[in-house]
């Protein structure tokens, strides 16, 4: 069988940077972009050691890179802090009196939020340095692993950086997980600690969080201390000789806590990717590598400026909040806002409602949010005044064409740069986006790769494809911020990324370059389609799907047909105002056809209310797959943020 995947989709609308937005950018034309990408691709070693010499080492590198396929050593020999270039290296160069975290939390009532707190990075030194000594007192040292499972409040950024100040590995949970998924992580992570609340608020109610951790611990006995932050005020019960309130914790502890030197290959976080039926798997990230990765990549895919507000949606549960809520941002000095909440609390006026009232000029947010916006309608977002925005950015998934412009045209006013950008949990840092000031931009592709990535389409034997040919997205070098292992399980590391493709990290997607070398990501390369003979990538299907004006969301997952091999399942979300209905489905048939092929008509289309995701906005198709096979459901479902969302699926008319 061939490798290749057809590609049918084309765009051909193309959107220029504006004169005055490239004036002012770090990156002002596309032959400053071609310049600086050549010399990072020729010369590596060179090109990472001038970005890391913006940055704090108490010791320089002895030498740049020493790779030896497919383990990578970053900046070998040298001594960093992250936590210190995030706040100390922010206070040395005069920013100690500037906004660090804006944060708003969800209780909202007579039109307005009922908690709002600024800290400044000399606030957040003195707060970061107290907890540190606060998890000294607790006997947390230099290696160990601390679990977090807190809501988004700067408590979260507090205690990771208070753990990277220590030297302490951190392993963020995202506060919604069930309490199996906290135990898993925690034997897996061999975690003596954990960070946690009472509660958090999530459209409006309380999630309970220590309640879960409770119910996880009863599973093991490996947790030793576990520290409380009260945030919702719910009643919880107290372990005695476990447990302590986070404010009896910090209670008399002074704010000054030299950083920890570490060595640059030192680990600083494990992560757990979620949705695996399996063992959990934790993402290893190092220290300094990670640190310049991030750094650089803030400062140049958002053209980070003196003035700016800048605003990631993600929770700090998933690599989007370590990379580009915490540390990338921070150690680039800029003001950082933090929502806890859900984005429709009280409605769908919440993220306008605060880009108005706090003047956000960055906002980065996930395509599964956009399309659900869309769905929304307009009405909500008309009565804001957006004008702040000056650059907005899309992470988590491709985005399809139409809810590019959708984003463009509504809430950029078609003057905001739009960088979409394509990377993993597992390379740590944006890894094919626009550079703003310099890229134009085309609905739909996360156009070129970011400074040090060579990235490639190839089939299965490593050799490169012509425009237009779909086959495998891999990374032929590496590069700083690149994961340096599976926590517990280095077989699988090696197995799983570097042994598909010769000599190349396989990111385990299908994708594109059209003419223009711009990379379109046509979806997980197990998530592609075999209908008659034709490789069919999901995203593709999908985005045509969405070029209805009906249609808000779509997943299509294959199914198994007698005489095509696989048949095309579609489960469509509708725009408000439109109703399901045989006509639509065969309009919508019909688009599919026009768009991608005949061959490529769906034998099922689905009208759903809301799709099965994780918690981090991606579809499980697996489920999907469950549900549209008539079998059941039998696969993991504890990262689904809407249980319900099944039961309403597998009751749904298939047609």
């Amino acid at each position: 069988m061939s490798d290749s995947i057809t590609s049918s989709l084309q765009e051909h609308r193309v959107f220029q940077p504006s004169p005055e937005f490239s004036r002012r950018s770090h990156v002002k034309s596309m032959d400053h972009y071609r310049s600086l990408w050549t010399r990072s691709i020729d010369d590596p070693e060179s090109f990472w050691a001038e970005a890391a010499r913006e940055l704090h080492w108490f010791k320089t590198w002895d030498k740049v890179l020493d790779w030896n396929e497919p383990y990578a050593k970053w900046f070998v020999g040298a001594k960093t802090n992250l936590a210190y270039n995030c706040l100390d290296r922010q206070i040395d160069a005069g920013r100690g009196n500037s906004t660090a975290i804006i944060f708003e939390g969800e209780p909202y009532a007579d039109g307005k939020p009922l908690e709002i707190r600024k800290l400044t990075y000399r606030q957040l030194r003195d707060e970061v340095c107290q907890f540190a000594n606060a998890l000294k007192s607790i006997g947390v040292k230099k290696g160990d692993r601390v679990t977090i499972y807190l809501p988004m409040t700067p408590e979260a950024v507090v205690t990771m950086l208070a753990c990277a100040r220590i030297g302490a590995a951190h392993s963020v949970i995202f506060g919604g997980f069930s309490s199996q998924a906290i135990t898993d992580r925690v034997i897996d992570a061999q975690s003596h600690f954990i960070i946690t609340a009472d509660g958090g608020y999530r459209r409006g109610t309380t999630v309970a969080l220590k309640k879960s951790v409770d119910e996880a611990l009863k599973a093991t006995d490996l947790v030793k201390k576990v520290i409380v932050l009260k945030r919702t005020g719910e009643s919880v019960n107290m372990t005695p000789g476990r447990d302590v309130w986070w404010h009896d914790a910090i209670a008399g502890q002074s704010n000054d806590c030299p950083a920890e030197p570490m060595d640059a290959e030192d680990l600083l976080f494990v992560l757990y990717t979620s949705g695996s039926t399996g063992k959990p798997k934790g993402i290893q990230h190092t220290t300094a590598g990670y640190m310049v990765g991030t750094y650089l990549s803030t400062k140049y895919t958002f053209d980070i400026q003196p003035n700016d507000i800048y605003w990631c949606t993600a929770d700090i549960g998933w690599i989007t909040g370590h990379s580009y809520v915490v540390y990338g941002a921070l150690n680039n000095g800029t003001a950082v806002f933090m929502y806890e909440g859900a984005p429709n609390y009280p409605d769908f006026s919440r993220f306008w409602d605060i880009i108005e009232r706090h003047k956000i000029t960055i906002f980065y947010t996930a395509p599964t949010a956009i399309r659900a916006f869309m769905k929304a309608g307009l009405d909500y977002v008309k009565k804001h005044n957006l004008s702040s925005l000056r650059l907005m950015g899309s992470v988590g998934e491709p985005i399809n064409p139409e809810a590019w412009m959708w984003y463009h045209e509504h809430i950029g006013s078609s003057r905001c740069p739009i960088v979409d950008t394509w990377w993993q949990t597992e390379t740590g840092m944006h890894m094919i986006t626009p550079i703003p000031g310099a890229t134009p931009t085309k609905p739909g592709t996360a156009t070129l790769p970011f400074f040090g990535v060579d990235a490639a389409i190839v089939d299965r034997n490593g050799n490169e494809l012509g425009p237009n040919e779909g086959g495998l997205l891999v990374i032929r070098k590496p590069w700083p911020a690149m994961l340096r292992g599976i926590f517990n399980d280095p077989d699988r590391y090696k197995k799983q990324y570097w042994s598909d493709v010769p000599g190349m990290y396989f990111t385990g997607d299908g994708a594109r370059r059209d003419h223009d070398g711009y990379f379109w990501i046509m979806g997980r390369v197990d998530d592609v389609v075999n209908v008659s003979g034709h490789r069919l990538g999901t995203a593709e299907l999908e985005s045509a799907l969405v070029a209805h004006p009906a249609v808000a969301e779509s997943a299509v997952v294959g199914i198994p047909h007698e005489m095509k091999g696989q048949g095309l399942a579609a489960f469509v979300i509708l725009k408000s105002g439109y109703s399901a209905s045989d006509a639509l489905k065969k309009e919508l048939s019909d688009q599919i056809a026009r768009e991608i092929g005949s061959f490529a008509r769906p034998d099922q289309i689905r009208f759903a209310e809301g799709l099965p995701k994780t918690r981090s906005g991606k579809i499980m198709r697996r489920l999907l797959k469950e549900v549209a096979g008539g079998g059941g459901v039998k696969g993991d479902v504890t990262t689904l943020e809407d249980f319900n969302v099944i039961a309403k699926l597998s009751a749904s008319d298939e047609g």
